[in-house]
């Protein structure tokens, strides 16, 4: 099967509400693109993906690796807001590969 159409399945979660997203790999240039384009998320990712604002935070749980990191400016970003650990993550600089196939997204921006 050709690889940029196989089905890459996100369930995603904001303020309490679930859904599945279905996208293939490379269709859209990051998970925040993503998320922008299915949910429609009112100040989401303000600096437009330079991995700098936190506005755009998802915790990210079944995520198969860490070969789709950008981390441009993600690590000193979340360092900043004491947040470390890998399942934080700037959705700007997560690429949309098979590693987000049945992942589950939280959507935390508004939290921060």
């Amino acid at each position: 099967m050709d690889d940029y159409r196989k089905e890459i399945n996100i369930s995603i979660t904001n303020e309490g509400e679930e859904r599945t997203v279905i996208t293939y790999k490379n269709e859209y240039r990051n998970l925040m693109q993503l998320l922008n384009n299915s949910i429609n998320l009112e100040g989401f990712g303000e600096c437009g993906g330079m991995g700098r604002c936190v506005t755009c935070l998802v915790k990210i749980n079944g995520l198969k690796g860490l070969s789709n990191v950008l981390e441009r400016n993600e690590k000193v970003t979340l360092g900043k807001m004491g947040l470390a650990d890998n399942e934080f993550r700037l959705s700007c600089q997560v690429l949309i590969t098979d590693d987000l196939n049945n992942a589950m997204v939280d959507i935390l921006a508004e939290n921060y």
